[in-house]
Order: C-alpha cells, then sequence, then structure tokens
C-alpha cells in the first residue's frame, strides 16, 4: 500500500465517521449551535461529508475524476469549517484539525487532477 492510497483511505474513512456523527450525534449538534449553523446546515454537513467520503473511496479505485472532486469538495468544506472557527474565535488548537483536513484534501484533488505527480 503507497502513501496516495493511505491518505485518500484515511480521509475517505474520517469523512465517512464524520459524516455519520454529524447526522446522529447529540454532541455535534451542540457544536453547530455553538458555531451559530442551524440543523439544516448541520445535516447538509453530515451528507456532504458522506457524499465526498464515498465518493474519495469509490473515486481512488474507479474513477479518478471522482475522486479529483470528491478531494476539492472536501477541501472546501474543510476550508469554510476553518473559517467557522475563526469566526466564532476559537483557539488554533480548536481551528487546526479542519484546516489539516482542507490541506490534505486540497493536496488529493491536485494530486487526482493530476496537477502535482
Amino acid at each position: 500500500m503507497n502513501a496516495i492510497t493511505i491518505v485518500t483511505l484515511f480521509s475517505a474513512l474520517s469523512f465517512l465517521f464524520y459524516g455519520l456523527s454529524c447526522l446522529t450525534s447529540k454532541r455535534m449538534t451542540l457544536e453547530f449551535k455553538r458555531f451559530g449553523l442551524s440543523k439544516q446546515q448541520q445535516m447538509l454537513t453530515g451528507i456532504l461529508q458522506l457524499v465526498g467520503g464515498i465518493g474519495l473511496a469509490i473515486g481512488y479505485y474507479q474513477s479518478q475524476i471522482l475522486a479529483a472532486i470528491s478531494a476539492a469538495g472536501l477541501a472546501l468544506l474543510m476550508l469554510l469549517g476553518f473559517l467557522v472557527r475563526l469566526k466564532i474565535k476559537d483557539s488554533l488548537v480548536l481551528s487546526a484539525p479542519a484546516f489539516m483536513y482542507a490541506l490534505l484534501n486540497i493536496y488529493l484533488a491536485l494530486r487526482f487532477f493530476n496537477v502535482l505527480n
């Protein structure tokens, strides 16, 4: 198993986990309230995380363009999450995971779009 496989599967599994958590967890509901976001925005976020995670996993094995689009969408989602955390003045420690997932998925998108070799 090479590094790109590990990174792709790590990201895909992370978003599957967080997407399900976003849709079912009371803790996530409290977090979204703290972020100033609605229940509908929470549900949309969870669905987008699930779709992105599934697209990344399937795309890795079946369609490079699907993997690229999924990674780009997840990167955008995480950049927006990072900005929300900055807006509510979360600490760097609390904000860093969103930023790191954004960078990770930007890297994956660039790899799958063949911008990076």
